[in-house]
């Protein structure tokens, strides 16, 4: 068969068992695997061109480790907050500790249980960000801590990947290659001393022409990841450091955006190719095993998150909806493992276990996932043991607010001034570590907490006058409006609508202003015209003026 005969074979009945997958709302990845497992020589033996599609297959490892290698700057640490940091470790820990138990008591050697407990750690980053986007909680508190700890995971995930090649069979410290260690120490420093003083040059050379700018971050991506693999040392090292240099470059997420297409064809073959190799000979006797790691990643992942959020302080609602996004295993737990079977530490049967939870724990914290609001309510009187019993206060005792304002990022910075210049006592409640520094720096009194967990009683609101929330989600100001009303229905509410409809709505509940962006926006602009009419001068300096404005918000 020609391979571009197989290949069009290939893609017709993965794009069928995607399409099944999309409608059952489940990740394509699943899809993939499943296709895989449908043209393999088991069923109906399409796939034969081996070599070529594990050379497609290395290339979308390659780009999805170049890709999240631009997401990780050096940065990134610092910008998640430690929340994240404590609990993506912590995470970490606690579940490669009791899955190495679990696979020890199961009867497996000691370097496979190692290998199986740790990818029970990882998380997949890309299906989690898309399911917090669908439902708009990417911006919420347990979202922002979630993405948060996932991107931890990234970072350990890394350090394991440059670890296991300079690793000999038997995990001996004695077999470890130093050549390969200095060799990769000395690209990694050349590599480093290039993102900070060549790349940014060369970028604004490149960057001139978007069809070089792609084409030269494609052959840098590969290229790395092909030097690497030439010099004996490892291609996904090579590809993950070609894009934590390329990460200091301002056109990261341009170039992101572009290889993701290409990311995405190409990996579909990695999991297409993993699941044709899937033996049913070798499934039989790894299907209980298979099944105990599923519900430990099931349950207790999301049990251990809980644990560790609720001794931090965060309500139980929090660390549930926190909890349930590790509710299953990563593609890097399937690259690692395979990585594994590439340097002689584990058997293909041990790919095909890691595999098979992958699709059980993927497919199961989806559904958890988006139902994570009906499953709480059925939950909540049950994991109230997750939860400290003392209510965390907020940041200083003072007499209380004059003003509540949930959410101090752009608009909210904006209210800050206007307040702070009417010299009314104001709290602000919001969930961003990087706002909450920046509020504890100028001295202003925070509660760092999620709008939708915070209660009011918590807070001493008998001198509350007016009650501000910048949070663009219709949910939420809903909560607050109401919440506020059944407190005290002579405080001013003042909260964000997107729509006209969203505002009629807020009105109907009690709001007594609504703002919405865009109408006073364009509203602004349009007196700022009949003042000024066409006069390009006179548009010009109300640019400035604006741009004077802008520093100070």
């Amino acid at each position: 068969m020609e391979i571009l005969v197989e290949l069009g074979l290939i893609l017709a009945v993965t794009v069928m068992m995607s399409g099944i997958f999309r409608i059952l709302k489940q990740p394509l990845i699943i899809g993939y695997i499943v296709a895989g497992i449908v043209v393999s020589p088991f069923l109906l033996d399409i796939i034969h061109s081996i070599e070529i599609i594990n050379v497609f297959a290395k290339i979308g490892v390659a780009f999805l480790l170049f890709i999240i290698g631009m997401s990780l700057s050096p940065k990134v640490i610092k910008e998640v907050g430690k929340t994240s940091v404590i609990t993506g470790i912590g995470q970490i820990v606690f579940t490669s500790v009791i899955g190495f138990v679990i696979a020890k008591l199961l009867g497996f050697s000691d370097i496979v249980a190692a290998y199986i407990a740790i990818a029970m750690t990882f998380s997949s980053t890309i299906i989690i960000m898309k399911l917090l986007s669908d439902k708009n909680d990417a911006e919420k508190l347990y979202g922002k801590i979630s993405i948060g700890f996932l991107l931890v995971q990234d970072v350990f995930v890394i350090l394991l990947l440059i670890l296991v090649p300079f690793m000999a069979q038997n995990l001996s410290l004695k077999e470890f290659d130093l050549t390969s260690i200095a060799v990769n120490i000395v690209l990694v420093a050349v590599l480093i001393l290039a993102s900070l003083y060549i790349f940014p040059k060369i970028s604004r050379i490149i960057s001139r022409s978007t069809e070089f700018l792609f084409l030269f971050a494609v052959s840098w991506g590969l290229g790395m990841a092909a030097l690497f693999d030439y010099l004996g040392l490892s291609m996904e090292i090579g590809a993950l450091i070609a894009g934590i240099a390329f990460s200091v470059t301002p056109h990261r997420f341009e170039i992101s955006s572009k290889m993701k297409p290409l990311r995405d064809f190409f990996l579909v073959m990695f999991f297409v190719l993993l699941g044709s190799q899937m033996v049913p000979e070798d499934i039989e006797p790894i299907i209980i095993p298979a099944m105990i790691f599923s519900v430990f990643v099931l349950v207790g992942n999301p049990i251990i998150v809980m644990m560790l959020m609720g001794l931090m302080g965060y309500k139980k609602k929090t660390g549930f909806k926190a909890g349930l996004t590790v509710a299953q295993i990563s593609e890097f737990s399937i690259i690692f493992v395979a990585l594994g079977i590439q340097v002689g530490h584990l058997s293909d049967e041990i790919l095909s276990l890691v595999t098979i939870v992958g699709i059980i724990t993927i497919g199961g914290s989806t559904y958890m996932i988006l139902y994570s609001d009906r499953l709480y309510q059925y939950l909540s009187k049950y994991i109230g043991v997750f939860e400290r019993k003392k209510i965390r206060k907020y940041n200083a005792t003072q007499e209380g607010p004059e003003v509540l304002l949930f959410g101090c990022g752009r608009m909210g910075s904006v209210f800050l001034q206007t307040f702070e210049r009417l010299h009314m006592r104001t709290l602000v409640v919001d969930h961003d570590p990087r706002i909450i520094e920046y509020l504890e720096k100028r001295g202003i009194t925070y509660l760092f907490k999620d709008a939708e967990d915070l209660d009011l009683r918590e807070i001493d609101l008998s001198q509350t006058n007016i009650l501000v929330s910048t949070i663009c989600d219709m949910d939420t100001n809903t909560l607050l409006t109401k919440r506020m009303q059944q407190y005290d229905d002579k405080t001013a509410v003042i909260v964000i609508a997107n729509t006209t409809k969203d505002a009629k709505d807020l009105y109907s509940f009690g709001a007594t202003f609504v703002v919405i962006p865009y109408h006073l926006g364009a509203d602004y602009a349009c007196r700022i015209i009949e003042d000024n009419g066409a006069d390009y001068q006179s548009l010009v300096e109300e640019g400035k003026k604006h741009t004077e404005e802008l520093k100070d918000v």
